[in-house]
């Protein structure tokens, strides 16, 4: 979901996005979400999958991947959902952004997928990441894996902007081992030309969670010329200050070029074409920043 350093990962070939040619039809630039009963569908699928989505017994899953040290704690199955409602303008997996880029997986499909790693979740403190896209896009089906994970004792982290964080009960949520809470920037000007998108619903989101004790790894992407403003650096460490209870860590992430051709794959425009990666410096300021308000910050 971040635009974070490429982490080392092993792909699922059998449940990996699907390859892109000119022929596929261009994505609309409108919100991709999940019809409501009796709406056309965003995406082909039968009616009883459309009923299985709409009841959490299946998901528009983008792909699974094994990873290490990046998502949470441990080595983690990170499952890529499909759609999200921002657009932002780093985002290094765009083809997550449209349902019709998903494969509809089942939550046996999941379960069982899951449950191929227990042992490697035990020996590393790993578990399960939701992300995307954005996770609570498929928040039915993403209720009902956690909650299975929950019974099973199996650590689980949300990766989520926090913009569709009013639609998730605080049941749910205190069910979230720990959320992945991106803030893209500290003031709605940013926001907004980053993602286009409102910065409110995240402030609300991670106020919830700090009410309810859910812990939170904060994470902030740094484009040059877009979210690297000291000011605005500031206003997010203001920002998250309120919620200082339950962060653990900061996590400032670099911005990186690797998923350029992605964008042109899917002809959708890239605006940061010419923007280069923050600098080692640039970076080490940043985090002094989250660091001069008591955050740990990687």
């Amino acid at each position: 979901m971040t635009s974070s350093s490429e982490p080392s990962t092993t792909a699922d070939p059998a449940t990996a996005g699907p390859a892109y040619s000119k022929e596929k039809p261009k994505p609309r630039g409108d919100i991709t979400l999940l019809p409501l009963a009796g709406e056309e569908a965003p995406f082909d699928a039968r009616a009883d999958e459309l009923e299985a989505l709409r009841t959490g017994h299946a998901a528009q899953v983008h792909s699974w991947e094994l990873v290490t040290a990046v998502d949470g704690p441990g080595t983690r199955l990170s499952i890529f959902f499909s759609g999200c409602p921002l657009r932002c303008v780093f985002c290094h997996n765009p083809d997550t952004m449209f349902a019709r880029f998903g494969t509809i997986r089942t939550l046996e499909q999941a379960k069982q997928r899951i449950s191929r790693y227990r042992s490697i979740f035990r020996a590393s403190g790993g578990g399960v990441t939701f992300t995307g896209g954005e996770a609570m896009m498929q928040l039915p089906f993403i209720r009902n894996v956690i909650e299975w994970c929950h019974a099973e004792g199996i650590h689980t982290a949300l990766d989520t902007s926090g913009y569709l964080g009013a639609a998730a009960s605080d049941e749910f949520l205190q069910k979230v081992d720990l959320v992945l809470l991106d803030v893209k920037s500290g003031d709605e000007v940013t926001y907004k030309r980053v993602t286009s998108r409102e910065l409110q619903p995240t402030i609300d989101f991670g106020d919830r969670l700090a009410r309810l004790g859910t812990k939170i790894w904060v994470r902030f992407v740094l484009v040059p010329g877009w979210t690297d403003a000291p000011d605005n650096v500031e206003r997010v460490a203001r920002i998250i200050s309120k919620w200082k209870s339950v962060v653990q860590r900061v996590e400032v992430l670099p911005f990186h070029q690797m998923g350029r051709d992605k964008w042109s794959q899917i002809e959708l425009d890239y605006q940061l074409n010419d923007v280069k990666p923050p600098s080692t410096e640039e970076a080490q300021a940043a985090r002094a920043i989250f660091r001069s308000h008591g955050f740990t910050t990687f």
